[in-house]
């Protein structure tokens, strides 16, 4: 086959993959604001280049992406697209579902959309394999979970919403979507407006006790430029160090994912 992605792909060439493999990647990403400098696309770039990048060293096929998701909180600023949980989950059901009923039997989410979809990709999964569809195997990961060389790549830099390494992923794989001039060299004093009780590094380590959440008027309130992070320190070559990990990653477990049997 001339391509990993379904969607360019005859119904002729999934029919022989499914011949010899049973394997499919769902990226899923988001459309919604990521501070002045980065495109509203960054998490489904994300979720793109991995999903891509490992199913080409893997011999797996993907489906065509997923641009919408969980997204409220970013809703005060223009262009952002969100989706209900209850509607990403349905979707994802209807994706496997669509998917399941002519051979794909093992599936694996690869999430861009860091950490904030994976409540409802979560619910998904466990109720797909669970109580609908007994007989298939679902997988799902995010770069919280793929990243593992993380204060190797960012250094001192606070990563959170619009932070470097994110930034850096699409300066590497997307040249010239990023407003490299625009790029802020501020944070948000996260824990000025959340005392301990937010993480002001999602690669970092000590983990509140409890979690608290935010709607969209708050967060254009103590984030009115849409980033948390400073991102002025980004690079290509930070984005390729950051990417090459997490494909590796990812490359492994698909490895491992195909003799999976139980």
């Amino acid at each position: 086959m001339n391509s990993v992605w379904i969607n360019e792909l005859t119904w002729e060439n999934v029919r022989e993959y499914l011949n010899e493999d049973d394997l499919v990647i769902i990226p899923v990403g988001s459309t919604e604001q990521h501070g002045p400098a980065g495109p509203l696309g960054v998490d489904c770039y994300a979720a793109i280049a991995i999903a891509e990048d490992a199913a080409v060293k893997t011999n797996v096929l993907v489906t065509p992406p997923l641009w919408f998701s969980d997204s409220p909180h970013h809703l005060e600023f223009p262009g952002t697209i969100s989706l209900k949980p209850e509607t990403l989950i349905n979707v994802i059901k209807d994706i496997v579902h669509s998917l399941e009923r002519n051979g794909f039997k093992k599936f694996l989410i690869v999430n861009g959309h860091k950490g904030t979809n994976i409540p409802a990709l979560t619910i998904a999964c466990r109720e797909l394999q669970q109580y609908e569809l007994p007989n298939i195997r679902m997988a799902l990961t995010d770069p919280l979970y793929l990243c593992t060389n993380a204060s190797e790549v960012k250094g001192d830099n606070a990563e959170h919403h619009a932070g470097v390494l994110e930034i850096s992923h699409v300066m590497y794989k997307f040249p010239g979507l990023v407003k490299e001039s625009e790029l802020p060299d501020e944070e948000v004093e996260l824990h000025k407006v959340f005392d301990n009780y937010i993480k002001k590094d999602l690669f970092g380590g000590n983990k509140p006790v409890v979690e608290l959440f935010w709607n969209s008027y708050q967060q254009k309130e103590f984030a009115p430029n849409g980033s948390f992070s400073a991102s002025n320190n980004s690079s290509a070559v930070t984005g390729k160090h950051y990417h090459d990990n997490m494909v590796n990653n990812l490359v492994a477990f698909i490895k491992w994912f195909k003799t999976y049997n139980i």
